[in-house]
C-alpha cells in the first residue's frame, strides 16, 4: 500500500521542478516507489566547491529536496501543505565527479510533523551523505507568490 496521498508521476515532478533550483542544480527524479523517492544530481560546476568535490549545501539541497517533495505527496494538497523545521547532513566521503543518488525514506509521518531519512550514494553505491529532514504539516493559507 502506497504512502502518498498525492498521485504523483516522474513528469509531473520534472515540470514543477522548472525554473527552481533543483532545475539549476540538475536534480533528476528517477523513481517513486510505495514509501521512498529516488533523484539524482551531478557533481560537476554547478554542484562543486572550489576544492573540486561535492559541495555539502549541494548535498543538503538534493536532501531537502527529496524529504520536502516526499513530505508534500503525504498531504492533502487541498487542505494542507508542509515547510521545513530542518535538516542536518553528515558528510561521509567526498566525490568529484558523476552523479550522486538520494533515496528518502519516512522515519516517522504524523499529523503535524513529518521526518525523513534521505541516504546520498556515489556511482559506485558507496556512502557519500546522510540527512535527517523535518517538516511541519500546516493549513493552507494564502500567501503572496507561495502555491
Amino acid at each position: 500500500m502506497t504512502l502518498w496521498k498525492t498521485p504523483v508521476t516522474l513528469d509531473y515532478l520534472k515540470e514543477r521542478s522548472k525554473n527552481t533550483l533543483m532545475e539549476h542544480l540538475g536534480i533528476e527524479y528517477l523513481e517513486i516507489g510505495d514509501d521512498f523517492l529516488k533523484a539524482r544530481m551531478p557533481v560537476d560546476h554547478r554542484t562543486k566547491q572550489p576544492n573540486g568535490i561535492l559541495h555539502g549545501g549541494a548535498s543538503a539541497a538534493l536532501a531537502e529536496t527529496l524529504g520536502s517533495v516526499a513530505a508534500g505527496l503525504c498531504v492533502d494538497k487541498e487542505k494542507r501543505t508542509v515547510v521545513g523545521l530542518e535538516i542536518n547532513a553528515n558528510h561521509i566521503r567526498p566525490v568529484t565527479g558523476g552523479w550522486v543518488v538520494g533515496v528518502t525514506k519516512p522515519i516517522h509521518v504524523g499529523t503535524t510533523t513529518q521526518i525523513w531519512e534521505i541516504r546520498i550514494y556515489n556511482e559506485q553505491e558507496k556512502l557519500v551523505c546522510v540527512s535527517r529532514h523535518t517538516v511541519a504539516n500546516i493549513d493552507k493559507a494564502p500567501v503572496a507568490g507561495y502555491p
